[in-house]
């Protein structure tokens, strides 16, 4: 048990005091050993009792803005651990994912593949974490439908990695909120190999409310126009992901997973009318930037 990693996982919260308990316990309940656990919790100035909940499970609180990226950074800044994680407060954890994850990365960064006349050692550099959408309603079951064909794309961003590949590539961008993930997940993905892992995390969006889903979509998108500017109009993964042949068909349909379209048509029609809102929601950002 001495040589295990230390795994430092940093949640970042802003008024979560439905969702901080759940999440907390998720990370104390994980079958890897707590005292190899460091939990931090960096909040944005919450008005309700986030902190004050989240102090019954660390000590480790801080108090950071103005937006995610920048309470991100702190954290880690902050952190011990070899390895980090980080979650956003509404989300929990299988039991195994930490565990899963240490595997992975004993398994990979430190084996030797052997090719005929060479052989070479295998950088692991980040883990993708399969997320599922909890909630009973119809939109939510529409978001964990259409989540299920984003893991491990361009789409998604790596939760799992060394402390050092974020110092090496710099962090978050604290200059974009909201793409601020794929831009890290490029990032770290120039550094050498990713991997996926088996294991869940669970995503709480119970109180999922059309309206607010929409207007949290047109905040974050504030930041799309820096984020394009930075890698280029013509970057291969921007055109993936602001892309309408991507975002509304290739996505879906690469590696054979156009038959859960076929199996589930009911989804399938919700989440194209979510795509459609969201992407009507972003013309009439760009047509006002």
């Amino acid at each position: 048990m001495n040589k295990l990693s230390l795994v430092s996982v940093v949640i970042t919260t802003k008024n979560e005091v439905k969702h901080i308990a759940n999440c907390l316990k998720s990370v104390l309940k994980q079958t890897y050993p707590k005292n190899k656990l460091e939990i931090i919790v960096v909040d944005n100035n919450s008005e309700d009792t986030t902190k004050n909940i989240a102090g019954k499970f660390t000590q480790n609180i801080y108090n950071k803005g103005p937006e995610r990226s920048a309470q991100r950074n702190y954290g880690i800044r902050k952190a011990k651990g070899k390895y980090i994680l980080f979650l956003d407060a509404d989300m929990t954890l299988s039991p195994n994912v930490i565990k899963e994850c240490i595997d992975k990365f004993q398994m990979l960064s430190l084996s030797e593949v052997e090719g005929s006349n060479f052989k070479f050692q295998i950088d692991l550099v980040g883990l993708y974490i399969p997320e599922q959408i909890l909630g009973d309603s119809y939109w939510c079951k529409v978001r964990n439908f259409e989540r299920s064909f984003y893991n491990a794309t361009v789409i998604d961003c790596i939760r799992f990695f060394p402390k050092r590949i974020w110092q090496e590539v710099d962090g978050f961008d604290e200059s974009l909120t909201g793409p601020e993930d794929w831009d890290f997940d490029r990032k770290v993905r120039r550094e050498g190999q990713v991997d996926i892992i088996k294991s869940s995390l669970y995503h709480n969006e119970a109180y999922f409310n059309l309206n607010n889903y929409l207007k949290g979509k047109d905040y974050y998108r504030r930041s799309i126009e820096k984020y394009k500017d930075k890698w280029g109009e013509n970057d291969p993964e921007i055109k993936k992901q602001f892309g309408l042949y991507y975002r509304y068909l290739g996505v879906f349909i690469e590696k054979e997973q156009w038959r859960k379209l076929v199996q589930h048509p009911f989804l399938a029609f919700g989440m194209y009318i979510l795509r459609f809102l969201v992407g009507f929601k972003y013309l009439l950002v760009i047509k006002h930037v």
